[in-house]
């Protein structure tokens, strides 16, 4: 699936319950280049998930962890069926 369909996912799920691998729920906050999860302050933005997406399949977000921001929250969305199907 080409990134720009699964960052539309993203965005169209926004405010949706979604779930670490550590069983954190979270959901987050769609803005014009970048999510905010409602567990941290933080902004991930479109270009992390990019990278991440590029890497996929992976094994947990540890691969990701010194990639981008916020790697447990962007592994848990990539690998949402509802984000990549």
């Amino acid at each position: 699936m080409p990134f720009d369909a699964v960052w539309h996912n993203i965005q169209v799920h926004a405010g949706q319950e979604f779930w670490t691998v550590k069983d954190h729920l979270f959901t987050y906050e769609a803005h014009e280049g970048y999510i905010r999860p409602s567990r941290t302050n933080q902004n991930i933005s479109q270009s992390d998930f990019r990278k991440a997406y590029e890497l996929f399949p992976l094994r947990g977000p540890g691969e990701i962890a010194k990639l981008v921001r916020g790697s447990a929250y962007v592994y848990a969305v990539l690998s949402d069926p509802r984000i990549h199907d």
